[in-house]
């Protein structure tokens, strides 16, 4: 039986008062969510990442995004980065002055709300494998999110494996982030196809490394799969394009919030 809620997402459908917000590096936005169906109940609202991305800007645009519906109840927050226990460890895509703080205890006290932090490729992870592509699915799953940089999200059997963090694996003497992250199709002018076999060249290295059955493909760039899916060389695992989108973040965040609240 599948049970990737089991480590942070969970909650029925009746729980219409959990909010996930998604912080990213150029964007963050945050709805309510419908966690027995997986779904965003309102259109979400989106406000710039503030540069720079100190704490205390990221804060003060995340309540913008809560107070904007009002919202009183449990609030789930994705960071882009490793968090251990709602303490942010690393941020790659964000200001560094992130690195060690309370950030689950900072937007508590901020918004006068509970609040639970976790990895935003996590959060994506857990929508996808509870009500997207991943679902149902057993043995190792592996969740992928192209954007700025790569997010990862490791699954055995349904648990998830937090802040795998596989974006930063080693490709060609670089961050694997460097080379094939959507950011990087745009930074070095890539067509479809030359992106598509540094793509391939990261999938080889994950793939020899966790042999997934599953892989998903997530992200922004997602939108967009027909455009390179189908250049990607054959391999063991299936290889499939995330079904939530851009809505992973917030509704994974969500789940993590329900979970907590429980």
């Amino acid at each position: 039986m599948h049970r990737s809620v089991d480590n942070f997402g969970g909650g029925q459908s009746d729980m219409t008062a959990v909010f996930g917000v998604d912080i990213g590096g150029s964007g963050i936005k945050g709805a309510p969510v419908d966690l027995g169906r997986g779904v965003l109940t309102e259109e979400r609202h989106k406000v710039l990442t503030p540069q720079p991305s100190a704490p205390e800007a990221v804060v003060a645009a995340v309540r913008e995004v809560v107070r904007h519906f009002d919202h009183r109840g449990p609030v789930g927050l994705t960071f882009p980065g490793v968090v251990v226990n709602g303490q942010t460890r690393t941020a790659a895509n964000v200001d560094k002055g992130w690195i060690g703080v309370d950030a689950a205890g900072l937007f508590r006290e901020a918004l006068d709300l509970p609040a639970v932090v976790l990895n935003d490729a996590d959060a994506a992870g857990l929508a996808e494998t509870t009500h997207g592509a991943g679902r149902d699915q057993e043995g190792v799953v592996l969740v992928l999110t192209f954007g700025t940089g790569i997010g990862s999200a490791l699954f055995v059997d349904g648990a998830l494996v937090p802040n795998t963090e596989l974006g930063h694996l080693e490709v060609r003497g670089k961050d694997a982030e460097r080379r094939a992250s959507s950011a990087a199709k745009e930074r070095h002018g890539l067509n479809w196809e030359q992106w598509a076999g540094r793509v391939d060249e990261y999938l080889d290295v994950v793939e020899m490394l966790f042999s997934p059955q599953l892989i998903v493909i997530g992200g922004g760039v997602s939108r967009k799969h027909e455009k390179f899916l189908p250049l990607l060389r054959g391999r063991e695992a299936r290889v499939v394009p995330a079904e939530l989108r851009n809505d992973a973040g917030i509704v994974g965040a969500a789940m993590a919030a329900a979970r907590a609240s429980a």
